[in-house]
């Protein structure tokens, strides 16, 4: 995941607090059938606008026996649970040098906090943030009044502290909290999965998950609910060529687990590069095509311009950029430190997407 957080981003995740405490909607909970496979629950998610930053949060309504009511970022381009440990731990256990830790581990609210500390960093060369903090174990719920599931005890990244990259300072609390739907591991440490694929399928389930395509119209400032958006666990019609989904094994790496990136062709201005691509929630605004060829360090096209994406599996998706949606911009790997191709949330807005953790692919579907 590629992050950029503005200066208003606290606004309107604050709006976002308020919104969630006053929005009623109908349930999302489906009960299962008792014959056919089934998806373990379906439910929606939160869709902000600040006019230049789209973002798609999960609600966390419990961390261990801890109630809650934290705002994460769903990001299908990293992979695990990062969380602040502010209103989670004890202030007393909390200072700008870590989490109080004696012995092997200590147990606070149904969370067990390891000793064993680790830094994320998201971004690039050019602008990210760091996040410093200890691996724990709890159970973790998510949704809200319209339905919600909760996972057994798994791993999370409890950070104390997050750092802007770009200037030094120590950001708010809560401001970088991730709910990461990747497949493979951290890299914070490799316990550490998507939130999840720790879920036990039951009934025919195969572990996974589906997302629905975003619903532009309903992207907002002050933040709105659209449900059934989301739905953990898949079935084996979700799987078979009639679905619609074009399946992409994934690549195997002895850091990091299975990887995200679909190697790819990007077309534009007559040109085609060789790209692997990654297709992330978790980039707010601007899909970033990473060219060693390109004339300059970075740059961004014109208004007008047709981009077309054919990954190796088949799928194809094509858009034209413009000032208000679908910015893009062109980088040398070089510059950026990071040669993957990313394209943002705006993706997710004509697209379905689909993880199956148990035979470690990834499927897209055009809408």
């Amino acid at each position: 995941m590629k992050k950029t957080y503005p200066n208003n981003y606290l606004i309107f995740v604050a709006l976002l607090f308020i919104v969630m405490l006053i929005s009623a909607c109908k349930k999302d909970n489906h009960t299962p059938g008792p014959s056919a496979p089934t998806s373990l629950a379906t439910l929606g998610l939160y869709e902000l606008d600040s006019s230049i930053y789209k973002r798609v949060f999960i609600m966390v309504t419990k961390v261990g026996t801890q109630t809650v009511n934290y705002p994460l970022v769903f990001d299908t381009g990293s992979a695990g649970m990062t969380i602040d440990a502010t209103g989670i731990l004890p202030a007393s256990m909390i200072s700008n040098a870590g989490i109080q830790v004696a012995g092997d581990s200590v147990t606070v609210n149904g969370i067990t906090i390891t000793p064993q500390q680790a830094v994320i960093a998201f971004g690039n060369n050019q602008s990210g943030t760091q996040e410093y903090g200890n691996l724990a174990y709890t159970t973790v719920t998510v949704g809200n009044q319209n339905g919600n599931i909760t996972t057994t005890r798994i791993p999370i990244f409890l950070y104390y502290k997050v750092v802007d990259l770009a200037t030094g300072q120590k950001q708010a609390a809560h401001s970088n909290d991730i709910f990461g739907v990747g497949p493979g591991v951290s890299y914070a440490n490799n316990a550490i999965g998507s939130p999840l694929s720790y879920f036990a399928p039951k009934n025919g389930a195969i572990s996974g998950y589906k997302l629905a395509m975003l619903n532009k119209a309903a992207f907002s400032i002050s933040g709105t609910y659209v449900s059934d958006l989301l739905t953990i666990g898949l079935v084996p019609n979700d799987l078979s060529s009639s679905s619609g989904f074009i399946m992409h094994p994934l690549t195997y790496f002895s850091q990091g687990g299975y990887s995200p990136d679909i190697p790819s062709t990007i077309s534009y201005n007559g040109q085609s590069f060789s790209a692997t691509v990654l297709f992330d929630t978790g980039t707010p605004a601007i899909n970033l095509l990473e060219n060693s060829a390109a004339p300059n360090n970075i740059s961004t096209l014109p208004d007008n311009t047709p981009i077309t994406l054919t990954t190796n599996g088949g799928f194809t998706y094509q858009y034209t950029t413009s000032s208000t949606d679908n910015v893009t911009q062109v980088a040398k790997p070089s510059f950026t430190g990071d040669p993957r191709t990313i394209f943002s949330i705006n993706f997710f807005t004509d697209n379905e997407f689909l993880m199956d953790y148990k035979n470690h692919q990834i499927g897209l579907k055009n809408n």
